[in-house]
């Protein structure tokens, strides 16, 4: 059965079975990868992958059931199991499937992979990290093409299908000499073409140095409030706790730090974020939401100011605020003045954070963890690397002491990303 085909027969179904309004999506991917062991490429295979997730609503009660198969027969199961967990669950007004659209299919990327330009740019990988970092030992190394190709279809007539085919490598390893080995530390990055070395996308090459160079650390002294730089590989985690607060679960409890808060100064005025899925910079798009509308890009925060909210349809239907454009994590923070060493050099005492190691913020935004292959700032100089170091802030605080954005980003095919300066952390060694 063709795929749109069964994407209507199941939405049928479920409308046949008791369903007021129904939906379903699909997800083919077929995945292309080369992985790395001791230092060697030393396989290639393929893998394929379906997913299949039906939502009914009834009565107002909705049912989600997911599968990977496209047999008839588990289908048909599917159908079954998804109306009989609609009508048992409780029900909620603020419970709907997206209005309709105009029918839309998107194309982005290479809809073909390159086989002999994968092999040759990860074995003209391995040849550069042996000579210039021979201490590296990688954990995981896979260099891969995934093609993807969803569809969204509901009962109020939704018809989107996105078509995407993208490069992407991910990396974790740690380096060893002798008796000393350094923190683990990973990266990725996505591309639409293998145009460069591998090493020269994402901040691949930068962190394999680190890696190298972190074999040799030494305390933090003593505890202070001091500023941290977080770099742009570091800084992803901490957009994805603002994330947070802005999404449907902590406004839809009361208890995000951002409740009360839109169209209000939460940031210093250097500070703007964007979400932006289907920007020309960004290689790794994203076309449709999880809620079934077009993805739109979309500015969160501009100049300090919260513009909105990162909500789903029924988290809109539930707080009364608008849905958000998109609530995908392709972030690009506009870049600021000064250079990334020029930042380096006003901190007086301090520390790089490259890898940060905590739970997610409290209910007020409280945050602690450890700073891992990290440095040791001093009078306007790196000092050295650090062995583990304690930090704690207030996410909140934190956004309204930025002193410094970089000039220079970092261009992970996903988000782009600078350096940025805070003031007024609490830095604690051992």
């Amino acid at each position: 059965m063709k795929t749109k085909k069964m994407i209507k027969y199941c939405i049928d179904s479920m409308l046949e079975s008791g369903a007021d309004k129904a939906q379903c999506y699909i997800n083919k991917k077929k995945r292309h990868e080369l992985n790395v062991e001791s230092g060697e490429i030393n396989l290639f295979r393929t893998n394929f992958d379906t997913t299949v997730k039906l939502t009914a609503i009834v009565d107002d009660k909705k049912g989600i059931y997911s599968i990977n198969k496209e047999d008839s027969d588990s289908i048909a199961k599917a159908v079954e199991e998804v109306i009989a967990i609609a009508t048992t669950s409780k029900p909620d007004k603020a419970n709907d499937i997206s209005p309709e659209q105009p029918p839309q299919v998107f194309q982005s990327g290479s809809t073909n992979m390159d086989a002999n330009i994968m092999y040759d740019r990860l074995e003209e990988f391995l040849e550069y990290a042996k000579a210039k970092y021979p201490d590296t030992i990688y954990e995981q190394l896979i260099l891969a093409y995934d093609k993807n190709n969803k569809y969204f279809m509901n009962s109020n007539g939704v018809d989107l299908q996105s078509n995407k085919g993208i490069y992407g490598m991910t990396a974790m390893f740690t380096s060893k000499k002798g008796k000393k080995t350094s923190s683990f530390n990973y990266t990725g990055f996505r591309t639409q073409e293998l145009e460069k070395p591998l090493q020269d996308y994402g901040y691949l090459d930068e962190l394999l140095q680190q890696s190298s160079e972190q074999l040799h650390l030494k305390s933090f002294p003593g505890k202070i409030k001091g500023d941290i730089i977080i770099t742009p590989h570091c800084l992803t985690e901490f957009i994805s706790y603002i994330g947070h607060y802005l999404g449907d679960y902590y406004l839809i409890t009361g208890n995000s730090i951002y409740k009360d808060s839109l169209n209000e100064q939460i940031a210093d005025s250097q500070f703007t974020l964007h979400s932006r899925p289907r920007a020309d910079e960004i290689d790794d798009k994203k076309f449709i939401t999880g809620d079934g509308f077009v993805a739109q890009n979309n500015t969160v925060i501009k100049n300090g100011v919260l513009r909105s909210f990162l909500l789903s349809l029924y988290g809109a239907n539930k707080t009364g605020h608008d849905r958000a454009l998109n609530r995908s994590s392709r972030w690009v923070i506009e870049p600021g003045e000064k250079s990334y060493e020029d930042m380096i050099e006003e901190v007086e005492n301090g520390i790089l954070l490259c890898r940060f190691s905590g739970g997610r913020p409290n209910d007020n935004g409280d945050f602690s963890g450890v700073a891992k292959n990290s440095y040791y700032i001093k009078d306007g100089e790196i000092q050295y690397p650090l062995t583990e170091t304690m930090i704690a802030g207030n996410l909140a605080e934190l956004l309204k002491n930025i002193v410094n954005i970089s000039r220079d980003g970092i261009d992970f095919g996903s988000s782009i990303l600078p350096w940025i300066q805070f003031s007024d952390v609490v830095i604690s060694g051992k």
